[in-house]
């Protein structure tokens, strides 16, 4: 799982590179991502989101917007199993044609920050405060593209010259407490980037963005 999708004390998994064989397989004119009679529960409950239809084709972009505590960031992080033991799903949430429910944690693994990736809202607590940021990129670009060393890093170089950050050699070496929140969230992003997903799910990306960016 990608440093930016796992808790800052979880171990990093060393998956198996590669893609997901079901997904490879979606024919021309299936939609990349669908969610048919999606709903979320939590422990048992009566549903907190039920009855989400929606479908996103390659190159299209889908708007999402409802008031604030109305289930949208829940909803992209239920479908991607973020959420815990304690959340049930119903409903599908297809991939390719692959539903996401029935995946492996193998699978799944690839899936996250490879095939979909999220840009999470409050990067504060989505980045990890004791990993330099350029181990967090170089993590994603290892799992999802299989880059290492120099290449890696040339690549992460460019991934920060992408969203605005200069200098990129020396930040890299820093943390993400010596950043702004605003190149905190622009580091998200790159996250985001770095394993080239088909599916970019973008959870209010420019909030702390700076007014020149």
């Amino acid at each position: 799982m990608p440093a930016a999708m796992q808790p800052p004390s979880a171990p990093t998994p060393d998956w198996p590179a590669g893609p997901v064989p079901a997904l490879a397989t979606a024919g021309v004119g299936t939609p990349l991502l669908r969610l048919h009679d999606f709903t979320v529960s939590v422990r048992g409950g009566a549903p907190i989101v039920r009855g989400i239809e929606l479908s996103v084709a390659r190159g299209e972009a889908l708007g999402i917007v409802g008031e604030s505590g109305c289930g949208k960031s829940i909803t992209w992080l239920a479908a991607l199993r973020l959420l815990g033991r304690g959340v049930t799903t119903g409903g599908e949430a297809l991939l390719g044609g692959c539903d996401l429910a029935r995946l492996s944690e193998g699978d799944l693994a690839r899936v996250r920050g490879g095939r979909i990736a999220l840009i999470f809202q409050d990067p504060s607590s989505a980045l990890n405060p004791v990993q330099r940021i350029g181990t967090q990129l170089v993590e994603v670009l290892r799992l999802h593209r299989g880059l290492t060393g120099e290449a890696a890093r040339t690549e992460a170089l460019r991934l920060l010259d992408r969203v605005g950050i200069a200098d990129g050699s020396r930040r890299l070496r820093q943390y993400p407490h010596e950043f702004s929140g605003g190149m905190n969230q622009r580091v998200m992003i790159a996250l985001a980037l770095a394993g080239e997903p088909d599916i970019l799910v973008a959870d209010e990306p420019t909030t702390a963005l700076d007014a020149t960016i």
